[in-house]
């Protein structure tokens, strides 16, 4: 903990004892019963050890006392959204994506984070990704939340497999050059040539593959809000991601999330796997039946240049929190340098919640242990597409593997289930997109002054 917040929980406390002797126990001070705050967030490895070493260590040196709800993601969002929606005031502090932030701080229900970043200088902003602070920032310009942890999006191959087959894995591939290369080493020791996402859901097929249409010069909508999923570039996009997966893809591709992918590449099941940053450490961690076999690069692209996603885990206020200065605190510790640092030193550097701070990868410690992976994770987190221009040609949202608008969330899930359903093969690429036109257009209405 730093000298000054242990300095504040200092005066605090001796503030609240003060109180006590004249008789006066209302306070909002550190310490006191009302100073403990309710965190909501996703039940994910990196939240139950941030649970486990809260109270020893924040809550021992601030008496500032957490309630954790950790909940399934989906279940999570869900409780999130009805909580800010109404201001209930339940929960102080919870964990909002990159999708959710720019949202609700339009709609106000976020506490700007400003003034305590600026009081705060042992916080160290600067340390902070600069790309994860604009997609932490509202509109009117200010932060509305702090990053846990961030990710990007790379390629993974397994060098034993290429190596067998006589293959090279160009430094930065298109999109082309690893079809072909999937196509060569699909079947080799019983590997799929590649594993992708194909499971329906916003977060799970569209994540990858609003990518792929993003770096084919594809876009959701034109900058008047007409529907463009039936253009020839996002019908080549969609059509090469799913021709990808149902031709040297991983069995039962439409019924596999990150989860399932992760689990099939982890026992040698994969050649290739295209999706997050973070999973690497699950990759080389002991028990990995391909640990230290695999090779990064960069996210494959097309017309663009660069083309991996920008995400995001963070810590935000609700607006109707009954405690935002300890929430700030929780915050500030959750977020720091330092918690990163004790998460090294108590479980291990490779859990370490990664992609959100710059020390992190000049840190010999974090790059002995992820010394496979982090120089691409750390290119991957600072040289992602462009959130707001991420494609070819303007549009009028933001976001690289989803769309900034809050219709997304229930677009985006039915969309994801016509593209599983031709992965399966159940429908043509072409009438699953024909039915998502309709789906597009029809959320995009108001926006059209419909």
């Amino acid at each position: 903990m730093k000298r000054s917040r242990l300095a504040r929980a200092a005066v605090a406390a001796t503030a609240v004892a003060g109180l006590v002797l004249a008789g006066c126990g209302d306070t909002d001070a550190p310490g006191d019963e009302q100073a403990d705050i309710s965190v909501l967030a996703m039940d994910a490895s990196q939240m139950q050890t941030l649970k486990k070493l809260t109270k020893r260590h924040f809550t021992t040196q601030t008496g500032i006392t957490v309630d954790y709800t950790l909940l399934p993601e989906n279940e999570a969002r869900d409780r999130m959204n009805r909580e800010f929606a109404t201001q209930a005031g339940t929960y102080d502090v919870a964990s909002v994506s990159a999708y959710e932030v720019p949202i609700y701080a339009d709609n106000g229900w976020l506490a700007p984070l400003d003034s305590y970043v600026k009081a705060d200088e042992d916080f160290d902003q600067e340390d902070v990704f600069p790309n994860l602070v604009a997609s932490l920032t509202g509109e009117d310009g200010k932060l509305y939340a702090e990053p846990f942890y961030g990710e990007g999006s790379f390629l993974m191959y397994r060098k034993d497999l290429f190596r067998k087959d006589g293959l090279t894995m160009p430094p930065n591939p298109t999109w082309q050059q690893v079809a072909d290369l999937a196509a060569q080493v699909d079947g080799t020791d019983g590997a799929s040539g590649i594993c992708l996402r194909g499971l329906p859901g916003w977060g799970q097929n569209l994540a990858p593959l609003n990518t792929v249409v993003n770096t084919f010069g594809g876009a959701w909508y034109d900058t008047d809000w007409n529907a463009r999923l039936t253009s020839p570039e996002f019908r080549r996009a969609v059509g090469f991601y799913v021709g990808l997966l149902r031709s040297h893809g991983q069995p039962g591709a439409h019924r596999m999330g990150v989860l399932e992918i992760l689990d099939r590449f982890v026992q040698g099941k994969c050649a290739m796997m295209y999706d997050a940053t973070s999973l690497a450490s699950s990759i080389e961690a002991d028990g990995s039946a391909v640990k230290g076999k695999v090779g990064y690069v960069p996210a494959p692209h097309d017309r663009t240049e660069k083309a991996g996603w920008l995400w995001t885990w963070a810590w935000g206020i609700q607006q109707a929190a009954g405690n935002k200065d300890a929430a700030w605190e929780f915050i500030s510790w959750a977020s720091s340098k330092e918690y990163q640092e004790l998460v090294g030193r108590e479980v291990g550097w490779t859990a370490a919640p990664a992609g959100n701070r710059k020390s992190l990868y000049s840190n010999p410690q974090y790059q002995q242990a992820a010394d496979a992976w982090y120089r691409q994770e750390y290119t991957a987190a600072t040289d992602s597409a462009d959130p707001k221009n991420p494609g070819v040609g303007p549009r009028p949202y933001s976001g690289i593997g989803f769309l900034g608008i809050p219709e997304f969330a229930v677009l985006g899930t039915a969309v994801s289930e016509q593209i599983a359903a031709a992965i399966a093969g159940q429908q043509s690429v072409d009438k699953a997109l024909e039915k998502s036109q309709d789906l597009a257009h029809a959320a995009a209405a108001k926006y059209r002054g419909e």
